[in-house]
């Protein structure tokens, strides 16, 4: 392991670096669009997703592991992500379902 001369100087860089945003209210529109596309969702999919998460959006890229409507929540690999915190969702071709 190499020496680090300031312990965490570089994860105290990289949280300065971060954007801190406020969560983006969607439009009743897109919240239809973005249900429609998770009905399309099946276990062993590879998707994209946008979300929010500690005030910031997280691209991620997966395998889904567990999508359950009833709990509105979307696994991904080990990654649970809530429905509503979705707000954009691609198949693995990176269209748009």
């Amino acid at each position: 392991m190499p020496f680090d001369a300031v312990k965490g100087f570089r994860e105290a860089l990289a949280e300065k670096e971060r954007i801190i945003v406020p969560k983006t209210e969607l439009s009743e529109e897109r919240k239809e669009e973005l249900d429609r596309r998770l009905r399309m969702i099946h276990t062993g999919d590879i998707i994209t997703v946008v979300y929010f998460h500690d005030g910031e959006y997280v691209k991620l890229t997966g395998m889904v592991s567990k999508f359950n409507p009833a709990g509105r929540t979307l696994s991904i690999v080990n990654t649970m992500i809530p429905l509503d915190d979705i707000r954009e969702l691609e198949n693995s071709a990176g269209d748009n379902f």
